[in-house]
């Protein structure tokens, strides 16, 4: 049973989970892509300890209709999408209903790719690590579908680095990436949200002060 979280807020998890990242990274320039929404206070937090670039990598996960918070799969910048085989099978969702919600779906993740940018192009990534941020991991479906298109970008490395995470989902991820950092991995599990004592949502006017700051920093 739960008796406390494991962090104040996105930015305390940011923090601690930089302590893991710093000693793991050491290739020079590395790339913190944050899972908006709520992944951008973490990765500012990453980057800043890294002096790394920060930028935002898009992903809208594909809820089950009237069970949003189950995840079917999900989508990424690129393109890529990626469905939950077995709960897909188990559910006997009809492929024009999975069209219909990855349509919705693709307008959100354009819409936001507008908003959070405003006007900035992508950083490259060719070559560069690059570390993947969330504020946790739980059945994995959405930071999958952003391995995926980030492989296409062709990466030195692709890390994975989360707060806090299921244990089969940690563990999972060392055959998608070239590392993998839960900083922690609590047993049993239940959501990513218990683990925070605020775990307000992020809005689209803090992920773009964030960004902003962050072009900032690296321009200084």
């Amino acid at each position: 049973m739960l008796t406390q979280s494991l962090f104040r807020d996105r930015i305390e998890a940011g923090r601690i989970l930089a302590q893991q990242v710093k000693p793991a990274v050491r290739e020079p320039h590395p790339v913190v892509l944050a899972l908006p929404r709520g992944g951008v206070p973490v990765g500012f937090e990453v980057a800043q300890a890294l002096h790394a670039d920060l930028d935002m990598f898009l992903v809208r996960k594909l809820g089950v209709p009237g069970h949003e918070e189950l995840a079917m799969g999900a989508i990424a910048s690129g393109g890529v999408r990626v469905l939950n085989d077995s709960l897909v099978r188990d559910l006997r969702l009809p492929s024009r209903l999975i069209e219909i919600v990855a349509a919705r779906e693709q307008q959100e993740l354009a819409r936001r790719e507008v908003l959070y940018r405003e006007g900035r192009p992508p950083i490259p990534l060719s070559g560069r690590t690059a570390i993947l941020v969330d504020d946790g991991l739980a059945t994995g479906a959405t930071m999958l579908a952003a391995a995926r298109a980030l492989r296409q970008q062709k990466p030195r490395r692709i890390v994975v680095a989360v707060p806090v995470a299921a244990p089969d989902a940690c563990e999972e991820f060392q055959a998608h990436v070239d590392e993998v950092i839960c900083a922690f991995v609590p047993e049993p599990f239940h959501a990513v949200g218990i683990w925070y004592e605020d775990f307000a949502q992020t809005s689209d006017t803090e992920v773009r002060e964030l960004l902003e700051r962050a072009v900032h920093v690296s321009a200084g």
